[in-house]
């Protein structure tokens, strides 16, 4: 009997501004049998920042899936998937837009802005973890991912 092979951990990086999406990211995340690395940044400049690893973000793995709220300070979450989609050296990444707007304008901009995927953040807290689990178990063992065997 072949006992299948765990997957392989992976980097995700969290855009989140609100702390309590933060806290209950972090839970969803710990629940899972899966220990992917979660680095959380809180606005849209410090998400380039990570992205492009400057100051303090020199040593920042590179994302295997990016979380990426719309509504952020500084830079919103459009402009920042807009930036990592024209990027030829970031474009590869997977982005799941995570965030509470449900609007039809959103929705078909996070698309034709290239995103991977929209989630509209449930209200109630279990039904919250629930769907970051199931997107960290989709990335994790259905998708494959560029750059990983």
């Amino acid at each position: 009997m072949t006992i299948p092979a765990q997957p392989k951990p992976i980097e995700v990086l969290l855009v989140e501004d609100d702390a309590g999406d933060e806290l209950m990211t972090r839970e969803a995340f710990e629940d899972n049998k899966i220990r992917n690395a979660l680095h959380v940044v809180r606005d849209g400049q410090e998400a380039l920042d990570f992205l492009y690893r400057r100051a303090p973000y020199e040593d920042a793995p590179r994302p295997d899936l990016i979380l990426l709220d719309l509504n952020l300070p500084r830079y919103d979450g459009r402009q920042v998937l807009e930036r990592i989609k024209t990027d030829p050296e970031l474009a590869l990444i997977p982005v799941v837009v995570l965030t509470t707007s449900s609007a039809e304008e959103d929705i078909l901009r996070s698309y034709k802005l290239h995103a991977n995927a929209y989630v509209t953040k449930p209200v109630d807290l279990d039904q919250f973890i629930a769907a970051v689990r199931q997107i960290d178990e989709f990335f994790v063992t259905v998708v494959r991912l560029p750059g990983r065997s």
